[in-house]
């Protein structure tokens, strides 16, 4: 990563993993669908990492669901990623498009108030004034790019457009060609190259708002992204990843790790309502995803570090987690505070007892 990249608070995947993208498609030698930059295999190899070859892994998930999706893409099908919030579905999306097409940056964030302008392409209206409507005076969107150069196109929380635009991308997907009506000749008419494929994302808990047509939900294969279910594997991924921002953010030190295994068993039970004894218990409506964990421990990092000068301790967990665990329900604060008082007593160590004296520092 270059010294520019390195002072960008999140460069794209393309750029933070440019040295593992080369020697992949350096030697990649097995056959690659038309248009692709990496073949099947070998992008399969970049998600998921290839210790023997020092390749990272950077995905945490089933390995079968990252083949699926590789398929698909190589289909004239587009790929549908959905799941709760916080499992990972945009950095799977953008992992996906930055080994098939190095370049992971054609985005449309889906919103109440996205346009087709913003999926296909605008105008630059001080030159369509002055010259009329001209390919100088064309503004491509991520589609109208995606198509005409052949790369993958992300389209992230699709259901939260209105159904009207979310249909305009019908017949982008069906005949693989957008038309630009205002240009005269070829310039009216822009045909996919091999690669151009669509990667959309919604989370479950958003499907309600703008549910998807029926002809627009035949244009994808659908794959769901699930939570990670084994406690060794989200302990490993949120150290990790919660010990890269800390080094982004200038703390030196990672929390300890019994902090951390306290923080990751905390979120784990909150999200399935069970503890690990196998007592039932009340469950968030606020999704405790991994993501959100990660933030957590973030937090407790630089609040440890800038404000006392130390490691994390149990209280910081306390003190930074009711912004994740509480947003729309106020009852999740009295679930919380529930768990802190009924829950948290009757576990062993130091750390947990800590815990539960700090639950004062909760607000409200």
């Amino acid at each position: 990563m270059s010294v520019e990249d390195q002072q960008i608070q999140r460069p794209p995947a393309e750029a933070r993993f440019a040295a593992e993208l080369e020697a992949l498609r350096r030697d990649d030698n097995a056959a690659r669908p038309p248009g692709w930059a990496l073949s099947l295999e070998a992008a399969r190899r970049f998600i998921c990492g290839d210790e023997a070859h020092g390749i990272s892994a950077k995905f945490v998930g089933d390995p079968a669901l990252v083949d699926r999706c590789l398929v698909t893409l190589a289909t004239s099908r587009g790929l549908m990623l959905i799941g709760e919030p916080g499992t990972a579905k945009s950095l799977l999306s953008e992992l996906i498009a930055a080994a098939i097409s190095g370049d992971s940056t054609l985005t449309i964030q889906g919103g109440a108030a996205t346009t087709e302008d913003q999926i296909k392409y605008s105008w630059n209206y001080a030159m369509l004034v002055a010259d009329g409507p001209t390919p100088r005076a064309l503004v491509p969107a991520p589609m109208l790019t995606g198509m005409g150069r052949g790369r993958i196109v992300r389209f992230e929380e699709i259901t939260r457009c209105p159904l009207e635009v979310q249909d305009c991308l019908l017949s982008l997907l069906s005949e693989r060609s957008l038309a630009i009506p205002e240009l005269n000749g070829p310039d009216s008419m822009t045909f996919a190259r091999q690669g151009f494929n669509v990667i959309a994302t919604a989370n479950t808990r958003d499907r309600g708002v703008n549910e998807m047509s029926a002809a627009l939900k035949r244009r994808f294969n659908f794959e769901t992204v699930f939570p990670i279910a084994d406690f060794d594997t989200e302990y490993r991924l949120v150290v990790d990843e919660a010990a890269r921002l800390l080094r982004e953010s200038g703390v030196p030190a990672a929390p300890p790790r019994d902090v951390m295994e306290v923080l990751v068993t905390t979120f784990r039970e909150l999200r399935t309502g069970r503890t690990e004894s196998g007592d039932a218990m009340d469950r968030m409506s606020t999704v405790m995803s991994t993501a959100e964990a990660v933030s957590v421990a973030h937090a407790m990092g630089v609040r440890a570090w800038f404000l006392r000068g130390g490691e994390p301790e149990p209280a910081d967990i306390v003190a930074t987690m009711g912004g994740a665990a509480v947003k729309d329900d106020a009852e999740d604060l009295t679930r919380l505070r529930r768990y802190l008082e009924q829950q948290v007593p009757r576990k062993r160590g130091r750390v947990w007892l800590a815990l539960g004296e700090a639950r004062d520092l909760l607000p409200g």
